[in-house]
Protein backbone atom coordinates (compact mmCIF):
# COMPACT_ATOMS: atom_id res chain seq x y z
CA UNK A 1 0.00 0.00 0.00
CA UNK A 2 2.90 2.06 -0.37
CA UNK A 3 2.91 3.12 3.23
CA UNK A 4 -0.24 4.69 2.95
CA UNK A 5 -3.13 4.48 5.56
CA UNK A 6 -6.12 2.43 4.39
CA UNK A 7 -9.37 4.31 4.51
CA UNK A 8 -12.85 3.67 4.30
CA UNK A 9 -15.75 5.42 3.77
CA UNK A 10 -17.79 6.47 6.66
CA UNK A 11 -21.20 8.49 7.14
CA UNK A 12 -21.78 10.40 10.35
CA UNK A 13 -25.20 12.14 11.24
CA UNK A 14 -24.04 15.47 12.69
CA UNK A 15 -27.28 16.94 14.25
CA UNK A 16 -29.43 17.71 10.96
CA UNK A 17 -27.19 16.68 8.21
CA UNK A 18 -25.50 13.68 6.87
CA UNK A 19 -21.54 13.63 5.95
CA UNK A 20 -19.91 11.15 3.84
CA UNK A 21 -16.28 11.33 5.22
CA UNK A 22 -12.50 9.38 4.64
CA UNK A 23 -11.15 8.05 7.62
CA UNK A 24 -7.59 5.83 8.09
CA UNK A 25 -9.37 2.40 8.87
CA UNK A 26 -8.18 2.09 12.47
CA UNK A 27 -9.30 4.95 13.47
CA UNK A 28 -13.24 4.50 12.63
CA UNK A 29 -14.33 4.29 16.13
CA UNK A 30 -12.60 7.40 16.85
CA UNK A 31 -14.46 9.28 14.58
CA UNK A 32 -17.83 7.58 15.65
CA UNK A 33 -17.27 8.72 18.74
CA UNK A 34 -16.35 12.32 17.86
CA UNK A 35 -19.15 12.54 16.10
CA UNK A 36 -21.69 11.27 19.04
CA UNK A 37 -19.53 13.78 21.20
CA UNK A 38 -20.52 16.65 18.73
CA UNK A 39 -24.28 15.79 18.51
CA UNK A 40 -24.60 15.85 22.00
CA UNK A 41 -23.29 18.93 22.91
CA UNK A 42 -25.21 20.52 19.63
CA UNK A 43 -28.50 18.76 21.35
CA UNK A 44 -27.54 20.56 24.33
CA UNK A 45 -27.24 23.75 23.18
CA UNK A 46 -29.83 23.47 20.44
CA UNK A 47 -32.19 22.59 23.32
CA UNK A 48 -30.91 25.39 25.67
CA UNK A 49 -30.79 28.25 23.15
CA UNK A 50 -33.20 27.76 20.03
CA UNK A 51 -35.31 30.27 19.66
CA UNK A 52 -33.24 32.51 21.85
CA UNK A 53 -30.22 32.64 19.74
CA UNK A 54 -29.12 31.93 16.05
CA UNK A 55 -28.11 28.61 14.91
CA UNK A 56 -24.59 29.42 14.13
CA UNK A 57 -24.02 30.96 17.11
CA UNK A 58 -25.53 27.90 18.74
CA UNK A 59 -22.97 25.99 16.95
CA UNK A 60 -20.34 28.29 17.80
CA UNK A 61 -21.20 27.74 21.27
CA UNK A 62 -21.23 23.97 21.08
CA UNK A 63 -17.10 24.09 18.91
CA UNK A 64 -16.00 26.28 22.20
CA UNK A 65 -17.28 23.72 24.62
CA UNK A 66 -15.37 20.92 22.67
CA UNK A 67 -12.31 22.78 22.04
CA UNK A 68 -12.10 23.69 25.86
CA UNK A 69 -12.41 20.04 26.73
CA UNK A 70 -9.15 19.07 24.38
CA UNK A 71 -7.55 22.23 25.26
CA UNK A 72 -7.89 21.65 28.78
CA UNK A 73 -7.22 17.79 28.62
CA UNK A 74 -3.87 18.27 26.59
CA UNK A 75 -2.74 20.86 29.31
CA UNK A 76 -3.63 18.26 31.98
CA UNK A 77 -1.62 15.75 29.81
CA UNK A 78 1.38 17.70 29.31
CA UNK A 79 4.24 15.65 30.70
CA UNK A 80 6.89 18.36 29.74
CA UNK A 81 7.49 20.15 32.79
CA UNK A 82 8.10 16.42 34.68
CA UNK A 83 10.60 15.64 31.98
CA UNK A 84 11.99 18.61 32.83
CA UNK A 85 12.68 18.01 36.20
CA UNK A 86 13.77 14.77 36.42
CA UNK A 87 16.46 15.60 33.50
CA UNK A 88 17.36 18.61 35.55
CA UNK A 89 17.72 15.88 38.53
CA UNK A 90 19.54 13.25 36.92
CA UNK A 91 22.17 15.71 35.32
CA UNK A 92 22.44 17.24 39.20
CA UNK A 93 22.60 13.28 40.47
CA UNK A 94 25.02 12.96 37.92
CA UNK A 95 27.39 15.43 38.70
CA UNK A 96 27.15 14.35 42.71
CA UNK A 97 28.20 10.84 41.80
CA UNK A 98 31.10 11.85 39.48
Amino acid sequence: MNGQTEKQHINLHIYDTDIAIRVPREQEEQYRLAGKLINEKLNAYFNAYKGKKGDKEITYFAMIDIALTCVTEAKRNDVSPFTDILSQLSSEIAEALK
